[in-house]
């Protein structure tokens, strides 16, 4: 039976595609965006401790991901529970950061579990922060935001789910026969069309693209900032996945992911290249104003922390108490932080950092080098 909107795609075919994947356009395409996750790849090691790059980076793409499906807070928001997610009082905030966490604890457990059903399980369970696992009940249904009319119904009943996640799951790990640019579009259409879940899938199945990724040796850490690219083509995102499903129109798809993914990388290559330079430049000028409290070690903290407490300094073992607090009062005499209290708490914003992580440009306006 053809694919109807109003009754559940049961009939989703199983992979591979029987459409040429392959074709000239798409291999011309994987060999750009190959390239620019290359650079990208090589690009983190600009910056030595990439805790700066793990913590900020993924931050982004939590919130860009979260607003393609209208969760919508602020990165200003983000950064600041960032390392104090107990803290946050907005929904949307709390939720945000969960899919950092989510990423971030699945990116960990890769090299033991390659991408899988339990990898999606764990991640929308982590995401949801309640008990998922695969859809029982039926009648699930995807209507267009505008029209409010049903445009998709998923596959139905636990047992087929989990059939078609198990032969997703055969393709995702086994076609190697297939570049692995071309098998990220692939996974990310199928898992959307099969929806396992009852909330939660369109984030899930944008972590998944980043873990697969790190899973293939194409990144080395999750810094693939992909949602920045869906979320300004959301209406071309959903339209070419809706063509997919009801004219078998992969190519058009495939193309539209390996473009996602060219541009995201070049453009996160830039965005990294621009934190590198302004961490070397706040090194060498928080060693000219004050040299008896400089280190390497504290001016990266308030790169992993543009939000920073006294108490990231003392975890960090940077320094104690006291000294951490004459630390951070320091930086905000030389106009590197801005300090500010939150309730009983005093942060210290960096404002160069945050500002060059939100602004879309990679400019930053240097510190006076000097006295």
């Amino acid at each position: 039976m053809s694919f109807q909107r109003t009754r559940p795609y049961n009939e989703l075919p199983e992979l591979s595609p029987k459409a040429d994947i392959e074709t000239k356009a798409i291999l011309k395409a994987c060999i750009g965006a190959g390239r620019a996750l290359a650079e990208l790849k090589t690009a983190g090691d600009l910056i030595p401790n990439q805790t700066v790059l793990i913590n900020t980076i993924p931050l982004l793409e939590a919130s860009a991901s979260s607003e393609i499906e209208n969760i919508v807070t602020t990165t200003d928001s983000l950064f600041r529970y960032s390392s104090a997610e107990d803290y946050a009082r907005d929904p949307a905030v709390k939720e945000t950061l969960r899919y950092r966490t989510a990423l971030y604890e699945d990116f960990k457990s890769i090299d033991k579990r390659p991408v899988c059903t339990a990898t999606a399980v764990a991640v929308c369970r982590t995401l949801r922060n309640i008990e998922m696992d695969i859809r029982k009940v039926p009648g699930t249904a995807i209507a267009g935001a505008v029209s409010g009319r049903i445009v998709y119904m998923p596959p139905e009943g636990e047992e087929l789910i989990r059939k078609k996640m198990a032969n997703w799951e055969k393709f995702i790990n086994e076609a190697e026969e297939f570049d692995p640019l071309i098998r990220l579009a692939v996974m990310h259409y199928q898992f959307e069309a099969i929806h396992p879940f009852t909330d939660g899938n369109g984030r899930t199945g944008r972590i998944l693209n980043i873990l697969f990724l790190v899973q293939e040796g194409l990144l080395d850490i999750p810094v693939m900032y992909l949602s920045r690219f869906i979320i300004r083509n959301k209406d071309r995102y959903y339209s070419l996945l809706q063509n997919v499903t009801e004219q078998g129109e992969w190519e058009s798809w495939i193309l539209f992911m390996l473009e996602a993914v060219e541009d995201t990388a070049r453009w996160t290559v830039e965005k990294i290249r621009a934190i590198s330079r302004l961490l070397d430049h706040t090194c060498g000028y928080v060693r000219l104003r004050l040299p008896k409290v400089y280190s390497r070690e504290l001016v990266e903290m308030i790169f992993i922390q543009p939000y920073c407490r006294i108490s990231n300094i003392v975890e960090a073992g940077i320094a104690r108490r006291q000294t951490a607090s004459i630390y951070l009062k320091a930086l905000v005499d030389i106009g590197v932080l801005r300090e500010f209290k939150a309730g009983r708490e005093k942060l210290f914003l960096h404002p160069k950092f945050l500002k060059l992580l939100t602004a879309d440009d990679n400019d930053f306006p240097g510190y006076p080098m000097s006295e």
